[in-house]
């Protein structure tokens, strides 16, 4: 994925460079800061000696020495002094300015750590924010994958708000998956009918969100048209969907989060099987309704349901129609559930 939040240790991240929480000295410090020095070793202090330190909001690049990868990128956060000296904009320069040095020296993967979340102050949240929006801006424009390394669960928060909300929507939802009868989930899945014909067992239950999402496709205006959208593959949907969004490939595999080499291999195999964060993903990049999300999932060979908390907030952001992929993946992340895309 061109941005993936994981949990581990920034100083063994194998990547081209890594970013450290820096002072303005460059000189160490506490933190990431201290533990990146340690890790690389005396050439790392020596050459940030000849550097003349760095102001809060920008950075500096070094050579990595013991580190696991080819370059250390030092980035002066601001301290939060309650959010009305100018730190959302120094934050936001932070990113933007390591992202472009990352660029400039043909940087393929960056690793970053959550800048000024630590001994800086800067709320967890709103820091968490600032990077994933400052970010996916760039990752619109161009080709690169970035980490967002996140140490202990500690080091990481969403909204509160925003959590429990999540939360209150998994305990209602996944609560009536699992009191419900079977007849009862299943005649909600086909409201209007007083009655079900056929007993009803696990296999029928299986089959009904695949048969809902037949009967809820979308209209054809010829028997040859529906008879094709019938048989056509997810890669064939996926790019038909494209094509009535009027966007570019482009467009959609960054709103995706997926990686150009991989919506490569999609676009040139008809018969190509994604897995289902894939098929999410891409839901997501075109914004489509829930009954449309159901109908591109079955094409795959999968179906959204309420005894897996990955589908319910999924559900959750599509059913409100929040359709950034960033955002949903923090929640994910949050309620340590995979990821959206490749």
């Amino acid at each position: 994925m061109p941005l993936e939040i994981i949990r581990n240790d920034i100083t063994k991240m194998k990547v081209d460079a890594i970013v450290n929480a820096a002072n303005h000295t460059l000189l160490g410090g506490g933190g990431v800061d201290g533990a990146i020095h340690h890790a690389a070793g005396p050439g790392l202090l020596a050459e940030c000696r000849t550097l003349g330190g760095c102001e809060t909001g920008s950075a500096k690049i070094t050579g990595a020495y013991r580190l696991p990868c080819k370059y250390v990128i030092h980035a002066v956060g601001p301290r939060w002094r309650g959010g009305s000296h100018g730190e959302r904009e120094k934050l936001i320069s932070c990113y933007r300015t390591s992202l472009a040095l990352a660029r400039e020296n043909k940087c393929g993967t960056v690793a970053f750590p959550l800048i000024s979340s630590g001994i800086y102050g800067y709320p967890k949240d709103q820091a968490l924010k600032v990077a994933i929006d400052t970010i996916s801006d760039f990752l619109f424009e161009n080709e690169m994958t970035v980490y967002l390394v996140i140490f202990d669960k500690a080091a990481y928060q969403i909204s509160e708000k925003l959590f429990k909300d999540i939360a209150e929507y998994i305990d209602d939802n996944y609560a009536d998956e699992h009191t419900d009868s079977r007849r009862e989930r299943l005649r909600s899945l086909f409201p209007g009918e007083d009655e079900i014909s056929c007993p009803i067992t696990e296999s029928a239950e299986m089959l009904a969100p695949a048969a809902k999402a037949i009967v809820k496709a979308p209209a054809a205006s010829s028997l040859d048209e529906a008879i094709s959208m019938i048989d056509e593959s997810f890669s064939e949907m996926l790019l038909r969907k494209i094509d009535e969004r009027g966007i570019t490939d482009a467009q959609c595999y960054k709103k995706a989060n997926i990686d150009r080499k991989l919506f490569s291999k999609i676009r040139s195999d008809k018969f190509y099987k994604p897995s289902k964060p894939t098929v999410l993903a891409f839901a997501i990049a075109l914004e489509l309704p829930l009954s449309e999300t159901r109908e591109m999932l079955m094409k795959a060979g999968f179906a959204l349901s309420h005894s897996n908390k990955f589908d319910i907030i999924v559900e959750y952001f599509i059913s409100r129609g929040n359709y950034n992929i960033f955002e949903i993946n923090e929640a994910l992340f949050a309620f340590d559930q995979s990821l959206l895309g490749a």
